[in-house]
């Protein structure tokens, strides 16, 4: 078995078990689990250890993993417990072109299945397009700053490359949209935010959106926006790891996202001369009726991989790469609020700087300094809790796309 990995160095002289945090209730027993530092967080073995690589630079990692079949049984059990617990349910479906004289654009319909008391019914439906999204998004980042928030698929489309009214690209955007709304809807204080319930309940949202809805939280006025220049000293060793994890987990996406798309172009450029080989046998078998049979046997079993083949192409590019895509982005978002919290942190130590310089016998630190360090505090707690929560759907996510990508292999050879 695997040796059980060190926990990453504390930021402060509390750990985190032992930090509360500032917006939550002094229950120290509901933020104990909910913070525990992720294991994912450390670097591996292999990076610290140069000398253990591949001919090609790749570092080994020298871990041994846990058995196949506890993964699954404990991923299993996790998902049961999840769905016990849960007391909201969002779909994203139905999708609907509307041409109209001035543009043309596509709706998706968003289910609400709910019994929590925010919401005034049990069940709702409304009708939502991309742009809706992208205002529920940059809602959610102002007003819950310390947050990482899911990222939305990409909205420009190089022109000529995919129709964006095409059945697959509908179909793909709609799978993406879904997950952004679930992942949201599984977040323990994301999907408790306003805007998130006006986006699923409003019939009319653009009447939102022109009041600008005045509902930001008192942390998300706090920490909007740090725009003083303050350059921090140096980030925090924990936060340091997870800012070098995040640029070569960004890296390594990049490069397999490169070659699945190769190896994709590939496959399609196979088919096509499949498609113009299988024929050469009919026609010849035609033509040699001794060998008819045995020739119309090899026509059969180039048609039976040219469909064997459009399957698998099919699951990479449905399947595979938007994962890939999602994670990537996921990243930039993890990123940027790892650029906020070095913000704030960098406001407070020039605020502590400019109370030790005035040099006056105070006796406590001004009002303004304790609020910016409850605010360094808010940060370092809710991105510890979402990157660790982010971990786990990583961890799931990439088993299932993985193993799921095997099996696929695996059933095209038979076939």
């Amino acid at each position: 078995a695997a040796s059980a990995p060190k926990p990453l160095p504390s930021s402060g002289p509390k750990s985190l078990r032992e930090m509360p945090h500032p917006l939550a209730t002094s229950s120290s027993e509901e933020m104990g689990p909910a913070l525990t530092p992720s294991p994912d967080l450390l670097l591996p073995r292999s990076i610290a250890d140069k000398d253990l690589s591949l001919p090609n630079g790749t570092p080994v990692d020298t871990s041994s993993p846990a058995s196949s079949s506890s993964l699954l049984n404990r991923l299993q059990l996790d998902d049961d417990l999840d769905v016990e617990t849960r007391d909201l349910f969002v779909t994203v479906d139905d999708p609907k072109k509307h041409v109209c004289t001035m543009e043309t654009y596509i709706t998706y319909r968003v289910t609400t299945k709910t019994t929590r008391a925010e919401f005034d019914l049990p069940e709702y439906s409304v009708r939502r397009r991309y742009q809706d999204f992208d205002w529920l998004r940059n809602k959610l980042e102002e007003s819950q700053p310390t947050h990482l928030i899911p990222p939305l698929p990409e909205k420009f489309v190089v022109k000529g490359v995919v129709d964006r009214f095409s059945e697959e690209f509908v179909e793909t955007r709609r799978k993406a949209l879904d997950k952004f709304l679930k992942r949201i809807t599984d977040h323990p204080v994301l999907s408790f935010n306003e805007h998130f319930n006006v986006f699923l309940t409003a019939k009319d949202l653009n009447a939102y959106k022109k009041q600008g809805m005045a509902l930001l939280s008192k942390m998300g006025e706090s920490v909007k926006y740090v725009t003083g220049g303050y350059k921090l000293r140096s980030r925090p060793l924990e936060f340091a790891a997870i800012g070098d994890y995040l640029d070569t987990f960004s890296l390594k996406l990049g490069t397999i996202d490169r070659i699945a798309q190769r190896i994709i172009k590939e496959q399609l450029e196979y088919l096509v001369e499949l498609r113009e080989y299988g024929p050469v046998y009919s026609t010849w078998g035609g033509l040699e009726v001794e060998l008819s049979e045995p020739l119309e046997g090899v026509s059969a079993c180039i048609g039976n991989c040219c469909t064997a083949l459009e399957e698998l192409s099919e699951d990479m590019t449905d399947d595979f790469l938007p994962v890939l895509r999602e994670y990537i982005l996921y990243a930039e978002s993890m990123k940027n609020v790892l650029k906020k919290r070095d913000q704030v942190q960098a406001e407070y130590e020039a605020k502590l700087e400019a109370v030790a310089l005035k040099k006056e016998d105070r006796p406590k630190v001004p009002t303004d300094v304790e609020k910016c360090q409850d605010r360094v505090e808010c940060f370092n707690a809710d991105l510890k809790a979402d990157m660790e929560r982010w971990q786990n759907n990583k961890r799931q996510d990439f088993r299932q796309l993985l193993m799921g990508m095997a099996d696929k292999n695996i059933q095209y050879y038979e076939k």
